[in-house]
């Protein structure tokens, strides 16, 4: 990624985007496109968050999501939400022929390991609302599966290599990280004052503590990856359909093993569990890279994109992408930028960050939340004061409620926690 510098004086824009990640990045660059004087201010440096932790599948395929929102929100929803994912693939293809990110056409499999059941009632949604999708039985994968959903024609690329090229043309400021919002603008963390008509925040968690009921809305879940070597490549992308088996695909000669997910700052399998479903599928196997990544989730699997509440005319919001932010994020980028420059957008009542949510699950994910934060244990999260559990694999101090993760001496790992831990307080 290219390097810039950080902000050495107060300035204005436009538009402050707060993020440096894909989300932050494309709505910065479709402003910059439609002649939005745009700045991106970066905590710490580009894409050193979770944009550089994915596998970069880029598909209209999230799972077996579209039987959920059909029976929630009814056909027009879930036609809406697979349409604004359809026009965001688009906009990639649109975007990478002026830059070498190995970019490629694949077919993407939403697979079933056993029974039909929810195989058959996702494929039903899709076509009761028209979406290009076909069932296929026998997908030559090294485990059995009771058949798959096929979406062709989506797409798999480098993110870190389209960003670094897309950056360069941007107004870009790192290592510059906000520490209050105000009416127009906001304050860095050394006193500089940002003057701006509109702010985004693409923060990954969004940042403001209790603004919007992002604590009650969203969840953190952690995955894993394994690079293999030395195994057949596969020619497309897999994911189960009910993300609780493994995703596949190829970069080079490296494929990808993704799985293993749990809420973080729950006991889960991690990389064990991954290295011995690789040992199982891929014998002879080299894991040559491993990386995890960590995913916002919203409460009814739909991300939460644009004003931060319904009073804030000037402030937006882009998070719970959960596991798909590559397409998620360029949904956000183009519904942002039409929001901000008051274009109509067919697809921005579907992902309001305010629409009403489900009396039950917000109920589950409270009583997750308070059972944590009464827990009579140290050390605590400086986000929201809950109770951190030690994850032996990771070697690093997670929060069960919002995700903050922290290092085996108390430094900040992932946000919402904007500081770290009191060493002196941080014991195994």
């Amino acid at each position: 990624m290219p390097r810039f510098e950080a902000l050495q004086e107060d300035t204005k824009a436009d538009v402050l985007v707060i993020g440096g990640g894909i989300a932050g990045i494309l709505t910065a660059a479709l402003l910059k496109e439609a002649g939005v004087d745009v700045l991106l201010l970066e905590a710490e440096r580009l894409c050193s968050g979770q944009t550089g932790n994915t596998t970069a599948k880029i598909t209209v395929g999230h799972s077996f999501i579209y039987a959920d929102i059909l029976k929630r929100y009814g056909k027009d929803v879930a036609r809406g939400f697979y349409e604004a994912n359809l026009a965001a693939l688009e906009k990639y293809r649109d975007m990478v022929t002026k830059t070498d990110c190995n970019f490629e056409n694949k077919d993407f499999y939403a697979y079933a390991k056993q029974g039909h059941r929810a195989l058959g009632k996702e494929l039903a949604a899709l076509t009761a609302i028209g979406a290009r999708t076909r069932f296929e039985q026998d997908l030559h994968l090294p485990f059995e599966t009771a058949g798959a959903i096929c979406y062709p024609d989506q797409a798999q690329f480098h993110p870190l290599r389209f960003l670094a090229a897309l950056s360069k043309g941007l107004r870009i400021h790192e290592n510059t990280p906000v520490m209050a919002l105000f009416e127009d603008g906001a304050i860095t963390c050394d006193g500089k004052r940002i003057a701006a008509k509109s702010t985004v925040v693409a923060t990954h968690y969004p940042f403001l503590r209790f603004r919007g009921g992002f604590p009650l809305k969203l969840y953190q879940s952690r995955s894993y990856v394994l690079g293999l070597t030395g195994v057949k490549m596969p020619d497309a992308m897999y994911a189960d359909g009910e993300g609780e088996g493994v995703s596949i695909r190829a970069f080079a000669d490296c494929l990808l093993l993704g799985g293993a997910g749990h809420r973080t700052g729950v006991k889960g399998g991690g990389y064990k569990e991954l290295a011995d479903l690789a040992g199982e599928y891929y014998p002879g196997g080299r894991v040559a890279y491993r990386f995890a990544a960590q995913d916002c989730m919203s409460l009814d699997r739909i991300p939460y994109i644009g004003r931060y509440t319904k009073h804030s005319d000037h402030l937006y919001v882009a998070t719970g992408f959960g596991k798909w932010g590559m397409t998620s994020a360029m949904v956000a980028a183009m519904l942002l930028r039409d929001q901000i420059l008051e274009r109509s957008n067919p697809y921005a009542e579907i992902f309001d960050p305010s629409r009403p949510m489900a009396k039950g699950a917000l109920a589950r994910n409270a009583g997750s939340v308070l059972m944590h934060y009464i827990r009579p244990t140290a050390p605590r999260c400086p986000h929201l004061g809950c109770a951190l559990r030690w994850n032996e694999q990771e070697r690093s101090w997670d929060c069960p409620c919002h995700g903050s993760r922290f290092s085996e001496t108390g430094k900040l790992i992932d946000d919402p926690a904007e500081k770290d831990l009191n060493s002196s307080k941080v014991k195994k």
